[in-house]
């Protein structure tokens, strides 16, 4: 698929469907986050959903300590479908291949950002223990998935 920027995200198995901000770099160099609840973000310094590469789609896991947009994110299965829509009217649909949850000091920045032969989409929100004292979050639930062959859908 050419580039295009994304939209919206829809994961239908956790009945998630939201709209995509634009997310950059921090000053100490991590990604920034989406900087409220009931969005998800898009890392506009990789490749859009559908281009070859790993395009990374961040959202909070909770806000204020209630559910927000990836709340359910480490329950996805391989083979749920995540649609997301994009600026020219097209949707790239994308098939969950797995899930798995970092400390956020392992954090496997290369196999999660790296370069891949095919399009490919990285989920990324927060998981695990709740710090309270730090108000953070100490792990990382990242879900993989590749986009579908064939024709793109449109919305």
């Amino acid at each position: 698929m050419d580039s295009s920027a994304p939209v919206r995200i829809a994961i239908p198995a956790l009945h998630v469907s939201t709209s995509i901000i634009r997310l950059g770099l921090n000053s100490d160099g991590t990604m920034q986050v989406p900087p409220g609840p009931g969005k998800a973000g898009w890392y506009v310094n990789g490749p859009t959903p559908g281009e070859l590469g790993p395009a990374v789609i961040a959202a909070h896991v909770t806000w204020n300590r209630r559910p927000d947009v990836f709340f359910k994110l480490g329950a996805v299965k391989p083979g749920d479908r995540v649609k997301v829509s994009r600026r020219d009217g097209s949707t790239a649909v994308f098939e969950i291949t797995r899930v798995a949850q970092y400390a956020k000091k392992d954090f496997p920045t290369q196999e999660v950002y790296g370069t891949t032969d095919h399009a490919a989409l990285r989920l990324i929100t927060c998981g695990g223990v709740f710090d309270g004292e730090d108000n953070r979050y100490l792990d990382n639930v990242v879900a993989y998935a590749k986009l579908l062959p064939g024709k793109p859908a449109r919305h």
